[in-house]
């Protein structure tokens, strides 16, 4: 599947319970870190359990764009990279092609080098606002020119002379923070910045394990991370934990579909990212942790989702949606077969996603029967109970991989089939959906 060529119809609806062992892919974020870090270190750094779908190959791409040398030997990933401040001027415009992390992430690590680079993406991101990331970046004296709105295709050019920041983000958002630091490494001095909200840490471990000097502290103003200049990052060995965004699709179809029993192995449960699981574990749902252990300074458990059919609405903490925000399309999937009320609230990111994802959701949901209430930062969605969504429609993927996924969970469950505009988006984040949910017993076809 490609999120850049023919639209791929793509139909699901309800049939046999879903039983076996769902082995999702590799993380996404790490998996872009990992080739980034490398990329910025000296010697060579592999990767095994890399994310081999096409948001991860695009970044992948722009490393050996910038000079970086990145092969795959036998399922492994090695980067030969060029350290901190070694990037070369890319020959080439660097397409990110769906991907707002790979594309913001990228942006910080050049923003401090003295080159310059013009990135471009799929229609979906050239629609995406980059300003959140290339405001803070002219702190450091990176210079930006895109179009109107501050949207791709856009030029950055990288500080000759840096200057360390101190930033306070104004919304939660790891992947503006995860720029500001990588900006930082190549800054003399003490780049600092401060979150209201707690997000995916995974920058910041990471860049600690590479050899970088990270502080995170815990102060009135919220926690601050503060990141020393010019070190020199060794490469390193990684393996790469199972993607829990990845794992949430398996692991509610699992909880809606009637007599279902999926096992989904070795799912990093960092703290910033779980708070899908702590939710639906909540609303009632059967999903126990098997077999919790930690590999690589990260916590990792096997999931065993069972159908739950009594599950509740609940009103989900604000709080928690910094740890949870890709995983709310699929929520409101499983919100709809909840009895009550399913309440979301600080989520005004989803707005600003590959596509407006409550936008989407709502009229997906709606158009299958299940009412839902929404404003500029929360939404609420009516459940019908275990028995209680028609389906029997057509949703707009709007090229966006997690809201083709979900509707295609929701026509698992739903009394007539679900049937979605364009799976090929499904490609940028989770290349081998199709077939692990057929593997587990899925009706779900090309239509």
């Amino acid at each position: 599947m490609s999120g850049h060529g023919t639209p791929i119809p793509m139909t699901a609806r309800a049939g046999n319970p879903l039983k076996g062992i769902a082995d999702v892919p590799g993380d996404k974020s790490i998996s872009h870190r990992s080739l980034i870090l490398g990329a910025l270190s000296v010697g060579e750094t592999r990767v095994t359990g890399l994310l081999e779908g096409e948001d991860v190959l695009d970044t992948a791409e722009a490393m050996r764009a910038f000079g970086a040398t990145v092969e795959r030997q036998d399922g492994t990933w090695i980067v030969h990279g060029v350290g901190v401040g070694g990037f070369a001027e890319p020959s080439d415009v660097i397409d990110c092609g769906n991907s707002g992390t790979g594309v913001r992430l990228i942006m910080g690590t050049m923003a401090t080098s003295p080159v310059t680079a013009t990135f471009t993406g799929d229609a979906s991101l050239r629609g995406r606002p980059m300003g959140r990331v290339t405001d803070p970046l002219s702190l450091f004296g990176t210079r930006a020119y895109g179009r109107q709105g501050g949207r791709l295709p856009m030029t950055i050019v990288g500080a000759k002379d840096p200057v360390p920041v101190r930033y306070v983000l104004p919304v939660p958002s790891a992947q503006v923070k995860s720029a500001i630091l990588l900006a930082g490494l190549n800054a003399p001095g003490e780049t600092v910045v401060i979150e209201k909200e707690a997000t995916r840490d995974h920058t910041e471990r990471m860049l600690a394990g590479f050899g970088a000097t990270v502080r995170v502290e815990d102060a009135a103003e919220g926690r601050v991370i503060t990141l020393t200049g010019q070190p020199e990052l060794r490469a390193q060995t990684i393996v790469v934990p199972r993607d829990p965004s990845s794992a949430a699709f398996p692991v509610c179809a699992g909880i809606i579909v009637p007599g279902s029993d999926v096992l989904v192995p070795n799912i990093g449960l960092n703290p910033t990212r779980a708070g899908l699981f702590t939710t639906l574990r909540e609303m009632g749902a059967d999903l126990s942790y098997e077999n919790q252990r930690e590999e690589g300074g990260e916590p990792v458990a096997d999931l065993r989702a069972r159908f739950s059919g009594s599950l509740k609405g609940i009103e989900v903490p604000p709080e928690r949606a910094a740890s949870m925000i890709d995983e709310y399309p699929i929520l409101s999937v499983v919100a709809a077969f909840a009895e009550g009320p399913t309440v979301m609230r600080g989520v005004k990111e989803l707005r600003v996603k590959e596509s407006d994802r409550i936008d989407a959701m709502a009229q997906a949901l709606r158009a299958a029967g299940v009412e839902v209430e929404e404003g500029p930062d929360w939404w609420i969605v009516h459940g019908r109970g275990a028995d209680g969504v028609q389906g029997g429609v057509t949703a707009e993927s709007r090229l966006d991989h997690r809201i083709a996924m979900s509707c295609l969970i929701l026509g698992l469950a739903s009394r007539q089939a679900m049937q979605v505009d364009d799976g090929s988006p499904i490609a940028t984040s989770f290349p081998i959906f199709e077939t692990l949910m057929r593997n587990l017993g899925a009706d779900l076809v090309r239509a």
